[in-house]
């Protein structure tokens, strides 16, 4: 049977068209909201063929320093287009050019947006496709519609994009795969924890797996009792039925290929209580975004799906909640993992990494040639960074400016911290192999991270992603949400644009 939940992910509809050369007056009249994009200082010539380019000019004259969209005002079309013209230094860098798309978008959605376009003028031919595809990743997350639970659902938005005024025509297909992955991610992450539960959504995976033609292997409780999944099901254990699970998702461009060569493993806690060491009112209102790493794995799964790479990867996804109650595991349980490794349980509210840890060993054990798992893990690594960054972590030192540079490139950036052996001195235990955290030291996004690399296979390249900005009050980059499903950009920004699988930039 079907899953209700796969039925109401909602798909984008936003239909992208384009226009070469200068837009006619009949492309104008089919546009509502135009943005027209212009450099910092318009060289005199671009005004020739902007509407209305000597009132336009006039009224920039008088706009507020800094503001974006600089001014607003309407062509004296039939339509009463609705013109935002935005000045934009092109050298600026990926993060700042998503912002100013984020804020020209929220200008075209204060009104019901219909047919947006996108104009980038005065800009030389490469600089106008790299400007006009990160204005339509911004189209493309604000018209994206995160669950609403109302009476009265009705929410006016963008149906679809003229792309206008281009030199040569862009491939957006990257873009588009891109901010599906996102959208997918953003949407899993927002839903409440009664609506999309354990047991829901492994149903949906299955969906989207069938969907995308995915393989797809659940791992239920029995089986991982068998397999020896003690870290997992230690924080599985509070919960009040046998819903948690490990989900496998398998993406193969080629038949009879068997060992992945990326791994994506993702921490699926639906709701984090903190167990026993139970948390306080204000730090539990978000705990249902607590899954967040989970589906940052799969939208980044169906955007590699959606582009079609030549790449097998597989999917691992960690899916429980974390309850109090007198079943939960306790500070000072002693636990043994799937690698045999035992560890002393300190803070039940350190339950992420104890279900990655048994994810990560089933993960490695396929050989992937590359992994990567990303996790809302750490308060520590918000405060480190704050929720405008993420934490990077790696058991390859010379990835460290690779993952840096990508964050500046792609515009959701990270910032890479250490980890490692000096770091084992806070998790030595007397009675089990390691401690699970430090109850007294700082630092615990490194420990968490050194913690998670005693699971790891150490001849495979790894990344662990902090998600401390997976959530930023009003926004982050290009996207409008408080809930960013940062880490899909970047990750395929590794893929294509650094090719880390290839390990050309690293090795």
């Amino acid at each position: 049977m079907p899953s209700p939940l796969a039925e109401k992910i909602p798909e984008s509809k936003i239909r992208i068209v384009q226009h070469d050369g200068p837009p006619s007056s009949s492309v104008l009249e089919a546009i509502d909201q135009l943005l027209l994009i212009l450099p910092a200082k318009p060289a005199q010539k671009t005004w020739s063929v902007v509407p209305h380019g000597s009132k336009v000019k006039a009224l920039l004259k008088r706009r507020s320093s800094g503001s974006v969209p600089g001014i607003s005002t309407r062509l004296s079309n039939h339509r009463q287009t609705a013109l935002h013209v935005g000045l934009l230094d092109s050298k600026i860098d990926a993060f700042e050019q998503l912002s100013f798309g984020r804020k020209m978008l929220a200008a075209a959605l204060a009104e019901n947006a219909g047919c947006v376009g996108i104009w980038v003028h005065g800009f030389d031919t490469g600089q106008q496709r790299v400007i006009t595809e990160r204005l339509c990743a911004a189209a493309l997350a604000a018209g994206f519609a995160l669950p609403r639970f109302k009476c009265a659902n009705r929410q006016s938005g963008i149906n679809s994009l003229r792309v206008v005024g281009l030199d040569e025509r862009i491939d957006l297909r990257r873009t588009v795969a891109e901010a599906g992955g996102n959208n997918l991610a953003r949407w899993l992450t927002a839903m409440p924890p009664n609506k999309l539960d354990a047991r829901g959504y492994v149903k949906l995976l299955q969906e989207l797996a069938r969907k995308h033609r995915w393989e797809f292997r659940k791992y239920g409780i029995t089986e991982l009792k068998k397999l020896g999944a003690g870290a997992f099901l230690a924080v599985a254990q509070g919960n009040a039925d046998e819903s948690a699970a490990m989900v496998r998702l398998r993406y193969r461009p080629r038949r009879n290929v068997a060992n992945p060569a990326l791994s994506l493993v993702g921490k699926g806690i639906i709701f984090d209580t903190g167990g026993i060491n139970l948390k306080p009112f204000q730090s539990m209102l978000e705990m249902h975004i607590d899954m967040g790493g989970s589906a940052v794995a799969v939208g980044t799964l169906q955007a590699i799906s959606e582009l079609a790479l030549p790449v097998p990867v597989d999917c691992w996804l960690a899916i429980t909640e974390n309850r109090t109650g007198p079943t939960a595991y306790k500070p000072q349980d002693l636990i043994t993992s799937a690698s045999g490794k035992t560890i002393q349980t300190i803070h039940t509210d350190a339950e992420g990494r104890m279900a990655l840890a048994d994810t990560l060993t089933f993960a490695c054990r396929d050989k992937p040639g590359f992994l990567i798992d990303y996790a809302t893990l750490t308060g520590a690594c918000i405060n480190a960074v704050t929720p405008r960054y993420s934490g990077a972590f790696t058991n390859r030192q010379k990835l460290h400016p690779v993952l840096k540079k990508t964050g500046v490139e792609c515009g959701e950036r990270v910032w890479p911290f250490p980890m490692g052996k000096e770091f084992l001195e806070e998790l030595k235990s007397d009675s089990a192999d390691l401690k699970q955290c430090a109850p007294n030291a700082g630092g615990d996004h490194i420990l968490a991270a050194t913690f998670l690399n005693e699971f790891v296979d150490k001849t495979i390249p790894w990344v662990h992603i902090d998600l401390s900005a997976c959530t930023r009050k009003g926004g982050l980059a290009h996207i409008p949400t408080d809930i960013t499903g940062f880490g899909v950009r970047y990750t395929m920004s590794l893929l294509l644009d650094r090719k880390v699988l290839d390990g050309a930039e690293w090795e």
